[in-house]
């Protein structure tokens, strides 16, 4: 089981002299793929912390706009006492493409019980896995054996990379001529992503690693710009 970072947003705040309640739920993996073969998929939130949370879960588009993301959780909203685990199951309730991968959010918010005494400061902690769609078409596909198809370019002070494969291609890390670049993320299938360059670097070798469907880093792969 992973233990993920978290954000922490701070939902009320009441005047001088505030402690904090800190979340202790535990999220049961580091992204979720849901088989186009299943009729859902699922993740295990656990509470280990003595505290009762409120949990809120839902799935969002990448840009977070108002579109809605055509997945279903069940279900959305619950209390986990103590030492509890619940199983939230992910339905797909909407149409898409099934020659390619689909990426989403899977947003799970946990909001402590509110403790009885004044001058207290809640906060409820927001975790963000991916959620990939994996369509039946694609059963066995393996995004690393595919990574080597890649194309990288350089354009102004980034680096460009193509995927045209139909998968999402999740980055651990890429380096140009040794040197890493900050805040990687992903290549959507059949699209291009771009990352900034580190100072003084315009071109050269390039290394980089894919995470695979269960969060682990994949091998280094080689290319140039």
């Amino acid at each position: 089981m992973h233990f993920l970072s978290k954000s922490l947003i701070a939902c009320a705040l009441l005047s001088a002299g505030v402690s904090a309640a800190n979340a202790g739920v535990v999220i049961g993996g580091t992204r979720v793929i849901y088989d186009g073969n299943k009729k859902e998929s699922s993740i295990s939130v656990n509470n280990p912390d003595t505290t009762p949370y409120l949990i809120q879960s839902w799935v969002e588009t990448l840009n977070g706009g108002a579109e809605k993301a055509p997945f279903i959780i069940t279900p959305p909203l619950y209390r986990l006492d103590k030492d509890q685990q619940n199983v939230e199951r992910i339905v797909l309730a909407g149409a898409l493409p099934q020659d390619k991968e689909s990426l989403y959010w899977l947003n799970i918010k946990a909001i402590p019980a509110a403790p009885r005494k004044d001058n207290t400061l809640q906060i409820a902690v927001k975790t963000r896995i991916k959620l990939i769609y994996r369509p039946a078409a694609l059963k066995g596909v393996i995004p690393e054996e595919l990574a080597d198809k890649l194309t990288w370019q350089r354009s102004g002070n980034q680096i460009q990379v193509t995927n045209p494969t139909n998968v999402v291609m999740n980055f651990n890390e890429i380096n140009v001529n040794g040197k890493k670049l900050e805040d990687v993320s992903y290549v959507l299938p059949g699209a291009s992503a771009r990352f900034e360059l580190p100072k003084g670097v315009s071109s050269g070798a390039v290394t980089f690693k894919i995470i695979n469907d269960y969060g682990g880093t994949g091998n280094v792969h080689n290319a140039t710009m």
